[in-house]
């Protein structure tokens, strides 16, 4: 697989799934989002999403995103384009929001199936489209059905690609048959929602990533694409099983990513700051796991 024969990567190839800092006092912490922003681009990131599942969306405002988007765009001006997540269950305030987005600075909105409701293809299908026409923002489809209950079905996505609009999907599907399917058949930009997906999708012609793992370790996935691209496949496997370890500590355990992401960011010293309810902090035990983990991953990454 070559770079000409891969999609285009419209928000870049290493994409961080940026958590959003809140303070002690549980409000929203612009200071320190600008903070991590900056180091998250200046430390190997091409783009960044904010708002996502890692970004708490379902427990901030519709202000506090548009506050968010506006901080960031300050914090990393051009350097990096920026991606916000705009999806609920309900199409005519998910239309709102991809309004509020551009009038925010956003470049893209992220675009998660509705969930709860299961809406059938067809209705999946009129949303997608209904959002894509209600802004001039460019829409990557968030499709996680572990999450939202529903599937974009591989036809249903196909049909989607036609959209001048929807031009790229964050794929944590885990259906690798029905990726492959919709990348020989379409022109969109898969990016790997799934962090120990990263290499294997990018072999077979995916744009990049929007890594959770990327909050901590910004310059690790972006190795693993940098060194398959420098035509070294077995130098990027290497880098991809040196990820794992910390990749299976914070994604494969009972803890959302987002939890896990805080509390190894606190621990550098970085923003981050508590999750909010329903969500709850990591206890002693696995915070303690999770250090020492990120502690050996990246001692082996700094001696490759």
């Amino acid at each position: 697989m070559t770079n000409s024969d891969r999609t285009p990567a419209p928000f870049g190839r290493a994409l961080c799934a940026m958590i959003t800092p809140f303070t002690e006092a549980g409000a929203l912490d612009l200071d320190g989002a600008q903070v991590l922003a900056d180091r998250l681009v200046r430390e190997g990131c091409d783009g960044l999403v904010l708002s996502g599942t890692t970004g708490e969306s379902p427990t901030t405002s519709d202000a506090e995103k548009s506050a968010l988007v506006r901080a960031v765009r300050e914090a990393v001006g051009d350097r990096a384009p920026l991606v916000t997540g705009v999806g609920t269950a309900d199409t005519r305030h998910t239309a709102e929001l991809a309004l509020a987005a551009g009038e925010a600075g956003a470049d893209g909105v992220l675009v998660v199936t509705p969930y709860y409701s299961k809406p059938p293809q067809d209705a999946l299908e009129a949303h997608f489209t209904e959002v894509a026409d209600a802004s001039e923002l460019p829409v990557m489809l968030y499709d996680i059905p572990g999450r939202t209950g529903t599937r974009i079905e591989p036809e249903t996505m196909i049909r989607l690609a036609a959209h001048p609009r929807i031009v790229a999907v964050k794929d944590c599907s885990y259906d690798f048959l029905g990726t492959q399917k919709v990348l020989a058949r379409t022109g969109l930009a898969y990016y790997a929602g799934c962090d120990e997906h990263v290499l294997a999708l990018y072999a077979v012609g995916a744009a990049g990533y929007v890594s959770t793992v990327a909050n901590v370790v910004p310059g690790l996935l972006r190795a693993v694409l940098d060194a398959f691209d420098a035509d070294d496949p077995a130098g990027a496997a290497r880098l991809m099983r040196r990820a794992v370890p910390l990749i299976e500590a914070m994604m494969a355990t009972d803890l959302p990513g987002t939890v896990t992401a805080k509390t190894l960011l606190s621990a550098l010293g970085l923003p981050a700051g508590p999750v909010r309810p329903p969500l709850r902090p990591a206890g002693r035990e696995t915070a303690d796991g999770l250090r020492a983990t990120l502690a050996r991953v990246a001692d082996e990454f700094a001696r490759v």
